[in-house]
């Protein structure tokens, strides 16, 4: 294993698109850090090669769900089964996003804008819904979501995206007051320019290796999920 600190040791941590990316390599350090990991995301593949990894540097495998976020029945099953085996969540990191269609508002397929939303708002806030108890049960209970410069920045063409960060910033200050006065806390992360599946998506003239790589961005979660952690409701940029 790797010569780490062990600052997450014995945390259970839920991370959602966390078979690429930034989601996948918030899971390794996380792991690395002595963390159980939860990991979440539509490819079953993806989530074995993340285990075999974790695997590798740790000697345990991690919790593998292959699911749609955006089944809220199986979100609300989920988080029965994470208390029937933890009885309680220490981490929750709201990573997994789409990136939908650039393009003028008024031309947004309304299936596209339906699914940005689905997937980057209303399935964090299912899953907050859900986890909240297990948070509550937690020592020290810490939620992550990963927002964009654009959530708070408005810019043309990224209508459908910008909307649904903006949603997420503001439903995580929410969640920030709720929950002011106990063990809780919540944060949100904007990675910045990443070399990334979406990044490449939304920007496919650009080098790629001119970015910092999702790894470069893992530290700043490790902070945020610490029961040291006092941060609430803020924003902070990897």
């Amino acid at each position: 294993m790797d010569n780490l600190s062990g600052r997450l040791q014995g945390r259970v941590a839920l991370i959602t698109g966390a078979s690429r990316g930034i989601g996948a390599a918030v899971a390794r350090l996380f792991a690395k850090e002595g963390a159980h990991i939860i990991a979440v995301a539509r490819t079953e593949g993806a989530l074995e090669e993340l285990d075999d990894d974790i695997k590798g540097f740790t000697g345990e495998s991690a919790t593998l769900v292959p699911m749609d976020i955006t089944d809220s029945e199986k979100v609300d099953q989920m988080g029965a089964l994470i208390n029937q085996r933890f009885g309680r969540l220490d981490v929750l990191v709201g990573n997994a996003g789409i990136l939908g269609t650039l393009s003028p508002l008024g031309h947004i397929d309304p299936k596209i804008w339906d699914q940005v939303i689905a997937v980057n708002v209303s399935a964090n806030w299912r899953l907050l819904r859900s986890m909240d108890p297990l948070l509550r049960s937690s020592d020290a209970g810490r939620a992550i979501f990963v927002t964009s410069t654009v959530g708070a920045e408005a810019r043309a063409y990224w209508g459908a995206y910008a909307v649904s960060k903006a949603a997420l910033e503001m439903m995580t200050r929410t969640y920030a007051k709720e929950i002011d006065m106990t063990p809780i806390r919540v944060n949100m992360v904007n990675p910045g320019a990443t070399r990334t599946q979406m990044r490449s998506q939304a920007m496919p003239g650009e080098d790629p290796n001119t970015l910092p790589k999702p790894e470069d961005r893992a530290e700043v979660f490790v902070d945020l999920a610490l029961p040291s952690c006092t941060a609430n409701g803020e924003l902070f940029t990897a």
